[in-house]
């Protein structure tokens, strides 16, 4: 319990990647003074003119919502360069009508196969695409499955149809 203030003090004092900047001078647009220079004299603290001190924070209260509009925009910058990086890994995969897919045997949960058993069950036949990666399936019975099944839990299937 007694170090959760340094914690947080160290959060609130470092620089975020995605904006450049500290929460501490976004929020009082100056640098935070940290504890150990407040007990030891140091050319920050020694030589600090209050009035002028003021004045200037006042200038810098001033222009603190441009800084803040500065690192949104940078923030933002940031996110879309890790969703460009994100979505470059990410495969789209679409099936039609008719297309046999394989279903993920942990996904479906029917049968503890353990360790060496199928991961993949199947083939099954996708009768309908309902959008956004959902499919309803049926198997080679015709019967149809009871729930729909997304996209990451099948896979193609490339053998012909009987």
């Amino acid at each position: 319990m007694e170090e959760l203030p340094h914690v947080l003090w160290a959060h609130r004092t470092m620089i975020k990647s995605s904006n450049g900047d500290t929460p501490f001078s976004l929020t009082y647009e100056t640098k935070a003074v940290i504890p150990a220079e407040i007990g030891m004299p140091t050319l920050r603290t020694a030589e600090v003119d209050l009035a002028q001190k003021n004045e200037a924070l006042g200038i810098n209260l001033d222009l603190l919502e441009e800084r803040r509009e500065e690192a949104a925009i940078r923030e933002a910058k940031s996110k879309a360069r890790m969703e460009k990086y994100y979505n470059s890994k990410v495969k789209n995969t679409s099936f039609k009508l008719g297309d046999l897919v394989y279903r993920n045997n942990d996904a479906s949960r029917t049968e503890d196969t353990g360790k060496l058993g199928p991961k993949w069950e199947g083939p099954y036949e996708v009768t309908e695409a309902l959008g956004k990666g959902a499919y309803k399936l049926r198997d080679r019975d015709g019967k149809q499955l009871p729930r729909t099944w997304n996209v990451s839990n099948l896979k193609k299937c490339y053998i012909h149809k009987m």
